[in-house]
């Protein structure tokens, strides 16, 4: 993508995901799970990785001096898509049979990636926004090399990373999965309620992204990340004493901004750790911390529920694997204090 640009990337990303998408029609007609696997998990999913970074790569690129909104917006778009996409298969499914949903669901996302792919493309080289001056320039000329994806993974800074997005994610995985039995079993509250509570949290998760990452721009990557893993650990330590439904949604909804917030402060975290022209490269190595977190949460969470006999005492655990997330947020801070970062 570096090389060639995001739109072939896209375009890669618009063939693979609709065709996966359509293929799980397929194999919904046949009933065949080999083939849902095929089309649906391997096709699709890939597809999915493929459409995932170009937009935000390109956007963090014609954006250097607001790389966090810019990234936080992206990322937010992805989030915000079940919105419509949800309403939208729950409609055909009550209108068609499920193998045409999802014909007509991989056809149109065919075709809304291709022409989206169409305005894609990366600024000049020689571009900067109006006003804004590199960081090289204001530092004397002093600059870190930008880092290849191998030496990116060679370094500290990159596992550090690793793990902190890898254990937010953990974290917030665990109360999309549980938050209903978590919200029921702890506070008390009804099925009803805590399945409304639950929709919301989804609100809250996008709002977390375009906050926290517009915030990074001003206060730096690691002080955002070290705030938003600090208030998670506070609030996973208090959620199994709170007696009020009010403070344990509260407390719920701020844990999901969080959640959010990693997600799109990440990106730009990752520029300014290795450099620009990488950035999809080693973003997308860093996304591997999501898909291990999309399993370890939830089982986690469920373990824990196991051994100790209620959702509480996994909180306590939760709580403190954050505390090893802000341990890693604050040696990625003392080593870009001790050397500069890329820019």
């Amino acid at each position: 993508m570096e090389c060639r640009g995001p739109r072939r990337c896209a375009v890669m990303s618009a063939v693979c995901f609709g065709s996966g998408i359509a293929g799980a029609g397929i194999a919904a007609h046949m009933g065949s799970l080999w083939v849902l696997y095929a089309t649906y998990g391997i096709l699709g999913g890939f597809g999915l990785g493929m459409g995932y970074v170009p937009p935000i790569n390109a956007l963090l690129k014609w954006f250097p001096d607001r790389r966090g909104l810019a990234g936080g917006m992206a990322v937010a778009g992805f989030g915000a898509a079940a919105l419509v996409t949800g309403p939208a298969a729950t409609k055909l499914v009550s209108l068609v049979e499920v193998p045409l949903t999802f014909a007509i669901l991989g056809a149109a996302y065919f075709v809304v990636i291709l022409l989206a792919s169409c305005a894609m493309r990366f600024p000049p080289a020689d571009y900067r926004p109006a006003g804004w001056t590199p960081r090289s320039e204001t530092a004397g000329g002093l600059q870190e090399k930008t880092h290849t994806l191998g030496e990116a993974l060679k370094s500290p800074r990159f596992w550090l990373l690793w793990v902190v997005f890898f254990l937010n994610i953990s974290a917030g995985m665990s109360l999309i999965s549980f938050g209903a039995p978590m919200a029921q079993e702890i506070i008390g509250m009804t099925a009803v309620q805590a399945s409304v509570m639950v929709g919301f949290m989804g609100v809250f998760n996008a709002a977390g992204r375009i906050g926290w990452s517009a915030l990074s721009d001003y206060i730096g990557r690691p002080v955002t990340f070290a705030v938003m893993v600090g208030i998670q650990i506070v609030l996973f330590a208090l959620v199994p004493s709170v007696s009020s439904v009010a403070l344990f949604e509260a407390a719920f909804f701020v844990i999901m901004t969080c959640f959010g917030g990693g997600f799109a402060t990440c990106p730009a975290f990752v520029t300014e750790l290795f450099g620009s022209r990488n950035t999809g490269a080693i973003y997308g190595a860093i996304l591997t911390a999501w898909s291990a977190a999309g399993v370890a949460g939830p089982t986690m969470a469920a373990m824990l529920r196991d051994l100790t006999g209620s959702y509480s005492g996994g909180m306590y655990v939760i709580a403190g694997a954050l505390a090893i997330a802000l341990v890693c947020v604050a040696a990625l801070g003392a080593s870009i204090r001790g050397r500069p970062a890329a820019v």
